[in-house]
């Protein structure tokens, strides 16, 4: 697991998910949130389960990491297992408990558009725009659904402009931003339909 103590007053992102299996789409997310949110670290934060899905489609936690691991080689990103450390499965908890021993770092959570969807489904989810900045990546063709969601008419008024992207990490939540990236033909679910199910390694 990272060593919080040493990262104070470090901006943090903080990429959550299955990875299932990590691909090259996870990458192009994280080379631009490093680069728009002024990001001193990224971490791929390898969920051991997701649950809003079967836990049949999930991957033991120690094959994703090594995928992940093998998937990403950038000073800047770390793929860490923290939240099984944690013993942790939603993402309020998880953040609770990072909060509770980052001493000083600024955290940033970061998703895809799709997730922001269906937040309103998550545990706590209105606490979790209380908790951190919040920087959500839309691919072109998927704002619209992501702006009507029950999430984002919710903290609407607390939405910065994409151009104020790199001083999400100082701000004071609730404060998050749409991020609009370049379109990449990665996704978890078209590696596994193309590739089949991701076999231990």
């Amino acid at each position: 697991a990272p060593a919080l103590a040493d990262r104070r007053g470090l901006t943090i992102g903080v990429l959550g998910g299955s990875f299932n299996p990590a691909h090259g789409g996870h990458v192009h997310i994280s080379m631009h949130a490093i680069k728009n949110l002024a990001l001193d670290e990224l971490w791929w934060m390898v969920s051991p389960c997701n649950p809003l899905k079967p836990l049949a489609a999930n991957v033991p936690v120690h094959t994703r990491l090594e995928r992940a691991a093998s998937t990403v080689s950038h000073p800047r990103i770390l793929v860490t297992d923290i939240e099984a450390r944690f013993g942790t499965m939603y993402t309020v908890d998880t953040l609770r408990k990072l909060s509770m021993r980052r001493s000083g770092i600024n955290v940033i959570w970061l998703m895809g558009s799709d997730c922001l969807v269906q937040m309103h489904l998550w545990k706590d989810w209105k606490r979790i725009f209380e908790a951190v900045p919040i920087c959500v990546f839309s691919r072109p063709g998927e704002l619209p659904r992501a702006r009507n969601s029950v999430a984002a008419r919710t903290f609407e008024a607390s939405r910065m402009q994409q151009s104020e992207a790199a001083r999400l990490g100082q701000m004071e939540p609730p404060a998050w931003v749409f991020a609009t990236i370049p379109l990449h033909a990665g996704s978890s679910t078209e590696f596994r339909r193309v590739n089949g199910p991701l076999e231990h390694l």
